[in-house]
Formats: structure tokens, sequence, C-alpha cells
């Protein structure tokens, strides 16, 4: 079943390590099927290169097994948490990438401080706090510390992302992970100065109404 959607979640995986989101078997890509709200996720711990769709498993909102024959990820049930309490979402990225994760070990949000953060995030990408992996605990601080971005940082764990459907929380991921970069270097040369809100209003407005076809 949803085949469609099994096939497109082993490309969208394979994104992951093209940008450089992930190593070896970590992060992972969840998506929920409009029709039938069922959640397409990868199986524990499957190389990426190896990765094909009966690697793809689909469970309900209560994490009960539709159809697969490997184990879900082991992040699943913080997958489900944000779907139950988002229903905007479709689909959900989790990444260690290098810069995003600095600043998560740290536990400081990345600064507004480039036109393309406001463009994508419309203001610094948040910090939540700390929370243990295998169940909902995860899920949770991401639902109450993302706020309106499409992208959280979890102290001393990683980056979590959201969008309409897989494809929009994957390019959230990148973004995070490219904005993490620009201005964890600019850090080293100085202090960057923080966009005003007003101007990242107008910013993110244009990105998210004019910009594109």
């Amino acid at each position: 079943m949803l085949e469609k959607l099994k096939e497109e979640l082993v490309q969208l995986h394979l994104e992951l390590p093209k940008h450089n989101l992930v190593v070896w078997t970590g992060g992972n890509v969840s998506a929920r099927d409009g029709e039938t709200g069922l959640i397409v996720i990868k199986a524990s711990g499957i190389r990426y290169e190896e990765m094909r769709p009966e690697h793809m498993v689909v469970v309900d909102l209560d994490g009960k097994m539709v159809e697969g024959d490997y184990k879900p990820s082991s992040d699943i049930y913080s997958h489900l948490y944000i779907y139950k309490h988002r229903e905007d979402v479709g689909g959900v990225v989790h990444t260690h990438s290098v810069y995003a994760t600095a600043f998560a070990a740290v536990n400081k949000p990345i600064p507004v401080v480039l036109t393309a953060i406001a463009d994508e995030f419309g203001g610094p990408i948040p910090c939540g706090g700390f929370a243990l992996i295998g169940d909902e605990a995860i899920g949770k601080v991401v639902v109450e510390s993302i706020g309106k971005s499409p992208a959280v940082l979890l102290k001393n764990h990683g980056v979590f992302t959201v969008g309409k459907n897989a494809e929009a929380a994957v390019k959230a991921a990148v973004m995070t992970e490219d904005a993490a970069a620009t201005v964890w270097m600019a850090l080293q040369i100085g202090t960057p100065d923080v966009i005003s809100q007003e101007d990242v209003d107008k910013l993110h407005q244009r990105y998210t109404n004019v910009y594109g076809q």
C-alpha cells in the first residue's frame, strides 16, 4: 500500500546524505498520507545506500503497524506526536546535521542575521529543551518549541523540521544546515547584526507569497 509515497520517501531520504545532513543510519523522514491519515517512515537502522521501498513502514497515528516487515525508526513516536498535534503537518524530518547540531549542543537558537533565514523561517530558528529518545518526549518538545518556524533545534540532540509534505520538510532541513553553517562562520569573524522583525516579516511574506512560480 501507498507505494508511490514509499518511493518518494526513498528518494527524499537520499537527499539527506547528499546534503551532508546525516551519517551512517542516523536521521529519518516521514510522511502523512492525505487520504488515509497513515504515516510512512523508514525502518530503523537501514543504510541509506541500501534503502528500498520495502524498507518503508506504514503505521497509524497510534503507532500500530499497518504494513511492513521491519521495525520502524526509533523516532516514530516523536513523529506521531507531531502529527497528532499539528494537523497542518504532512512531513517530518530529523537530522543531526553538523553546524545546526553545534548550536543545539550549546542550547542556542540560530539568530535571524541573514535574509535567507528570514525568508525560510520567518525569524530565528528556535532551540527547545532536552528530551530522551524512545517515546513521545522529543515530539512534545518539538511541538512546544517550534512556533511558526518549520525547524527547531533540540538541546544536545539535533534538528527536527516540518512541512506541508515530506519534500517541504526536507527542504527546511537543508536550509537549516545551510543557515547554521553561514551563521557559525560569521560568528568567527564578529557579531552579526540581527535583522529587525519588521524587515523579517516583509522578507518572509514576499518569499512565501510572491517568490517562485
